[in-house]
């Protein structure tokens, strides 16, 4: 069973199984006028090649109009810049769309 943490403050999102970090990757974060939202969510569905800016993938959370996405921006990664959204590389959304199912659980911290 996997889990995911997202680490707003070194912008980062840790895959945990079993309780251990197995994955990390670089992301993008909302902007100080549209803050990524803190607290516990899950994963309500998954779409690939969502179109626009969603890059290659996309993985809405339970607080709509959320969720954690490709980009068509690599260059934002490790940037406060998006509307609220957890933004990833396409190759890192695509592996970690492959591992999570849909109601996987996402902590989002400050």
């Amino acid at each position: 069973m996997y889990s995911i943490i997202i680490d707003l403050s070194d912008f980062h999102l840790y895959l945990i199984q079993d309780g251990k970090v197995v994955r990390g990757y670089p992301i993008g974060v909302g902007k100080l006028a549209t803050q990524t939202p803190h607290g516990q969510f899950t994963i309500v569905n998954k779409q690939a090649n969502p179109g626009g800016p969603y890059g290659a993938f996309w993985m809405g959370l339970s607080k709509p109009h959320y969720g954690i996405h490709g980009t068509n921006e690599p260059w934002l990664i490790g940037q406060a810049v998006s509307h609220g959204c957890i933004r990833m590389y396409n190759d890192d959304v695509v592996e970690l769309a492959g591992l999570v199912p849909i109601g996987t659980s996402v902590t989002i911290r400050p």
